[in-house]
């Protein structure tokens, strides 16, 4: 007797905020990696993805993404957003990823704020033209 284990995989969404550290505080890119965080969420929802894994270099916003109790820090209300966006995947789980790792999110957040916009490459597929266009070239699997 065996078991066949259907194996679904799990997208992994990776986000990251750019800001003026010299004219923003502390709190606003706080403020803007939590935002990042909600974007990513929203895009699982809209295209969806029903496991996904979020990845982030925000060691505050993953911490309080993970907790269930009621967050009163500045960006409580947009960490009840996320919260309440759970119900929507299977399986959602938030992770820290160091920064070494989440260049790509972060370079493309940094052009996206340095051209005005909020949302960068939200609904259109991240290939390597999109990431020769940020800087980045893909690599050949080993």
């Amino acid at each position: 007797s065996y078991r066949v284990q259907e194996l679904t995989p799990i997208a992994k969404i990776h986000f990251d905020a750019a800001y003026d550290s010299n004219t923003s505080s502390s709190a606003s890119g706080l403020v803007a990696e939590a935002h990042a965080c909600l974007e990513g969420v929203k895009l699982g929802i809209s295209l969806r993805i029903h496991l996904v894994k979020l990845m982030g270099d925000s060691k505050t916003v993953i911490k309080k993404c993970q907790e269930t109790s009621t967050d009163k820090s500045v960006i409580g209300a947009i960490i009840r957003d996320i919260q309440q966006k759970k119900s929507d995947f299977q399986y959602l789980i938030f992770q820290y990823t160091n920064r070494s790792e989440n260049l790509v999110a972060h370079r493309i957040a940094k052009i996206a704020f340095e051209k005005g916009e909020a949302i960068y490459l939200r609904g259109e597929e991240l290939d390597s033209q999109n990431l020769a266009s940020v800087g980045y070239r893909s690599r050949n699997p080993d």
